[in-house]
């Protein structure tokens, strides 16, 4: 899907809802927009590692999905794969996939939602809001796209981004939770867009 046209700039200056306990840190402009040929390596390589250190892959680094999270030239050619690219140096933090109904990659969404996968930020883009900003991101092109809504599937102990994806307007949808292989649970959530 071509994208080059389309990407978000955002300033963090503050990340909401911080946590209590939890120290400030500095604030990062982060820039949201479409991953490019050069960074697919790269980017494949970040989702992976970070779905590997969050525990998300039970086979570990040869588990079969680590080749989907690595595959970023397939996604970014029938989905998009966006990235939050920040700091001083502007690192690529984190990377998502958006994918609205009929691509390849829409496992959940149907007609006029848009779904996002593959949502993954590094240590050190973590409490500067780079995933809130990649979400929001996709939702901004779910509007965009004429969507009505955005759904996305969660494995069940991360609770961390389920507070995120709350924060963010979405809801459990459970009556969509789905198991993709035997032993995953994925858990549902789904928010209309108004």
């Amino acid at each position: 899907m071509d994208t080059t046209d389309s990407h978000f700039v955002i300033t963090i200056s503050e990340t909401p809802h911080r946590p209590p306990g939890r120290r400030h840190t500095a604030s990062m402009d982060i820039t949201i927009r479409p991953v490019r040929p050069a960074e697919y390596e790269a980017v494949g390589d970040l989702v992976t590692e970070v779905y590997l250190a969050d525990g998300l892959l039970a086979g570990g680094a040869d588990d079969p999905y680590a080749a989907v999270l690595r595959a970023v030239a397939h996604r970014a050619e029938h989905a998009e794969v966006l990235v939050a690219a920040g700091g001083a140096d502007g690192a690529v933090l984190g990377a998502v996939t958006f994918a609205p109904h009929g691509s390849p990659y829409a496992e959940l969404a149907g007609p006029g939602e848009g779904e996002f996968r593959m949502l993954a930020v590094r240590g050190e883009g973590r409490g500067h809001g780079v995933g809130a900003a990649l979400v929001r991101a996709c939702l901004a092109r779910a509007r965009e796209s004429g969507l009505r809504a955005m759904v996305l599937s969660s494995q069940p102990q991360l609770l961390p981004a389920h507070r995120l994806y709350r924060r963010l307007g979405f809801a459990r949808a459970a009556q969509r939770d789905w198991i993709p292989v035997p032993g995953v649970t994925l858990w549902a959530f789904a928010r209309e867009l108004c």
